[in-house]
């Protein structure tokens, strides 16, 4: 199963404050740990929710909103995405990652739908539509 990790914002974060030289090392041994046991597929920190924006939807009308954005703790500065055997595993990984923010810090983990997941309303043509964009995007990846 796939699992989104969520690194929630802080003051600091939000601040634009970056991390020290220790704690990039900390996090790029974590990272290592990650890639050699097969769990990491993707992740990167993220800039404060000032230098970013929000399209808000109401029917056809689209609005955007510029950062910064008030709530903090529902901001995230940062994400991973793991392939992992269960909710338990990932768990058990984030338990071991450095405190990411070196303070008060939280990590959300969330469950990424597949495509067995949307049942029938997945119809084979829409099914094969998404296998045919994942191989582009693997192959995108690959070259880069």
């Amino acid at each position: 199963m796939k699992v989104m990790v969520l690194i929630k914002a802080t003051k600091d974060t939000e601040a634009g404050v970056l991390p020290t030289t220790e704690q990039l090392a900390e996090m790029g041994k974590y990272n290592e740990e990650l890639v050699k046991a097969g769990v990491m597929l993707a992740g990167e920190g993220l800039h404060p929710s000032s230098k970013g924006a929000r399209v808000r939807f109401s029917g056809s009308k689209r609005t955007v909103i510029d950062g910064p954005f008030t709530e903090t703790k529902e901001l995230i500065a940062g994400f991973w995405m793991w392939q992992v055997k269960s909710m338990e595993e990932a768990i058990e990984w984030a338990r071991r990652c450095p405190n990411p923010t070196g303070s008060e810090s939280e990590i959300e983990l969330r469950r990424v739908f597949e495509a067995d997941d949307f049942g029938p309303a997945l119809t084979p043509e829409l099914r094969a539509a998404e296998e045919r964009l994942a191989a582009e995007l693997a192959a995108k990846v690959e070259k880069a």
